[in-house]
């Protein structure tokens, strides 16, 4: 039972949570009430079963909740607006069908009254039910730094009349940004092993599709995430890390590439050249083998121009190191300022592995293994030093020059 209430939560969290919020208005009563839903669940399911619509029955409860909170902060004023919204409200807690908030909680959550750091988290914490530890440790910040700025970033919203709605059209465009780059960062962290906050980023994706089919980096986005997701059931093995040479194309889900393709043909037909379109269109070769490599590089050397990204820099060095050596990798990453970047230090091993710089190789594993937090991660790199450990053990050469 547990196992199936972990899956309700990964499931279902955004969209109670989103609903809750766009009927109580008040980003706290609503996640506390959800929380306390989930609690009662974890304790009535074991016992009654799992009811026949999981997110009618936590919603009706987390509603329940809320209302008798807000019945015993009468002195609130504010709260008792609030008790008039939640009894004035008809919700379809008996009905199959719910009206899908979650793209007006994160363009909430993306309100330019907030800084970015701010929007990532809330979203992460409010769509993708994240922890604050899972959050800081994901965005490399303190856990009590993250704590403050998700309890900032709610007072700015409660004390600003920041209104639970997707913004009319001659708003919509300045605000398009930074939903791009909080669903681009959601997917990110889903990519990593968290397979709920891909899908949440992909709905997102889909929906803004929805409401802005003309826009080339919308469609971008949502053709990029697919292409990658495409590859998902064989980036680990048994909850090992598989590297993209090392992964079976045969498993590779041949409709959402189709999906992803077709959506960046429509991008590129709307004239997109941005920066999700080129990671679309990286993404597309990337679904190829074997990879073109020459044509992987010159995109990210495009990418590099429009964003002036070490990071998307670093990716560079990996295509043209396939193309031209492992020493011409290595060239453009030691050029690179990122120390406390750990795939900066993982993709510098690689290099010098491949190159036979095996004591370099290791050091510069043992610094990526340190930066590293992730389970998966850090028993590939692990493996990679055993491997180091025992070719030299062996007294055999632990990789010819490329």
């Amino acid at each position: 039972m547990v196992t199936a209430l972990d899956e309700i939560f990964r499931d279902e969290w955004g969209r109670v949570l989103a609903t809750l919020i766009g009927v109580l208005g008040d980003f706290d009563l609503a996640e506390d009430a959800a929380q306390e839903a989930f609690v009662i669940a974890a304790d009535h399911w074991p016992r009654d079963g799992v009811p026949t619509n999981p997110r009618a029955w936590l919603i009706r409860t987390a509603r329940n909740r809320a209302t008798d909170h807000i019945r015993r902060d009468r002195a609130f004023a504010a709260r008792l607006g609030l008790l008039v919204a939640a009894q004035e409200v008809e919700m379809p807690v008996d009905t199959t069908t719910f009206p899908d908030e979650r793209l007006e909680l994160i363009f909430t959550c993306c309100h330019p009254a907030l800084g970015i750091e701010a929007q990532v988290a809330l979203t992460l914490r409010t769509l993708g039910g994240l922890t604050t530890d899972e959050i800081a440790r994901a965005l490399l910040v303190p856990e009590r730094t993250m704590a403050q700025r998700l309890v900032r970033a709610k007072r700015k919203i409660k004390a600003a009349g920041i209104p639970f709605r997707i913004p009319p059209d001659h708003l919509l465009r300045e605000r398009l940004d930074a939903v791009l780059t909080v669903v681009y960062l959601i997917f990110n962290e889903g990519y990593g092993g968290r397979d709920e906050l891909a899908a949440e980023a992909i709905w997102l994706g889909r929906a803004l599709t929805e409401l802005l089919p003309d826009d080339p980096e919308v469609r971008g986005l949502l053709a990029m995430m697919l292409l990658h997701d495409s590859r998902r059931e064989t980036r680990f093995n048994d909850g090992e890390l598989v590297l993209l040479e090392d992964q079976d194309p045969s498993r590779w889900n041949t409709t959402q590439i189709a999906q992803g393709r077709a959506e960046l043909d429509q991008a590129i037909a709307l004239g997109g050249r941005g920066p999700y379109v080129l990671q679309a269109a990286i993404a597309s070769l990337h679904a190829e083998m074997p990879c073109d490599w020459a044509q992987i590089a010159a995109l990210y050397g495009e990418l590099t121009r429009l964003t002036a990204s070490p990071v998307v820099e670093l990716n560079r060095a990996i295509a043209v190191a396939e193309t031209e050596g492992p020493q011409a990798g290595l060239r453009i990453v030691d050029e690179l300022g990122l120390d406390d970047f750990r795939y900066l230090h993982s993709t510098r091993a690689e290099l010098l592995r491949r190159h036979g710089r095996t004591d370099e190789a290791r050091d510069a594993y043992r610094r990526a293994r340190e930066l590293t937090e992730d389970g998966a991660e850090r028993r590939f790199l692990e493996r990679r030093l055993t491997e180091l450990a025992n070719r030299t053990d062996s007294g055999s050469d632990p990789a010819a020059p490329e």
